[in-house]
């Protein structure tokens, strides 16, 4: 496996919860806001050294809510995720994965083997912020609406982060979103922030796009209107 390394103790990576934090290399996705970039790019990366992970999350497991794993997408080495998931079972520590919900296949595979507790995802809307041509990106839209399909069919606990953007039609994709979801689940505002990062990039990009302080209050406002439990990432 491929990672950029990992936190024995964080609290940032999934809300309320403290996690024992592992980024994995690569992506499908070019998301222009993206401030993993590095690791998306499989840059700056390095194989695992399995033996010296699971030591530190043993040694860590008192501490923590879950063992997280993010990227860059995860499932992109699912084979190898689902065996270190197994190997983490064995300590009885809680599985998060994140993951952009795309790579449906493997995701279900993980689901029916029992080895994950708890889904972390983006709901990028409209797809044209996966940062791919039209036609790929509705594509990976469809997979993603599979995914939060295959979350609700095995009930697992979803925390659904909303990146929001300014000029962009975002509500009919939400609702898209929310329609599928038969879980527990709670939905983090994300605001985008700060210049763009990845390829394909344009500056520009942000001084459109950022700084949603008005479409953040109007989604917050929509979505507790409908029940939904809403938290907001700092600016």
């Amino acid at each position: 496996m491929l990672t950029s390394g990992w936190k024995s103790v964080s609290m940032v990576d999934v809300h309320g919860k403290v996690t024992f934090t592992l980024w994995l290399c690569g992506c499908n996705l070019k998301c222009p806001f993206c401030h993993n970039w590095r690791i998306a790019e499989g840059l700056d990366c390095f194989p695992l050294d399995r033996k010296v992970l699971v030591e530190e999350l043993e040694s860590s497991s008192f501490l923590i809510d879950y063992f997280h794993v993010t990227g860059g997408e995860p499932l992109m080495q699912w084979r190898e995720l689902g065996s270190l998931f197994a190997e983490v079972k064995l300590l009885e520590v809680p599985v998060s994965l994140n993951t952009n919900l795309t790579i449906v296949g493997p995701l279900e595979k993980l689901l029916k083997a029992n080895l994950v507790d708890h889904i972390a995802t983006d709901l990028k809307a409209p797809p044209k912020l996966y940062g791919l041509p039209e036609r790929p990106a509705e594509r990976l839209w469809n997979l993603f609406l599979r995914g939060l399909d295959v979350v609700s069919d095995y009930e697992i606990p979803l925390e659904l982060r909303i990146p929001v953007a300014k000029g962009f039609n975002q509500w009919f994709y939400i609702e898209e979103g929310l329609r599928r979801l038969n879980t527990d689940f709670y939905v983090v505002l994300n605001p985008l922030v700060g210049k763009p990062l990845t390829n394909p990039r344009d500056e520009d990009w942000c001084s459109k796009h950022c700084w949603p302080e008005k479409e953040v209050k109007v989604l917050k406002t929509k979505l507790e209107e409908l029940g939904v439990r809403v938290y907001l990432s700092d600016f």
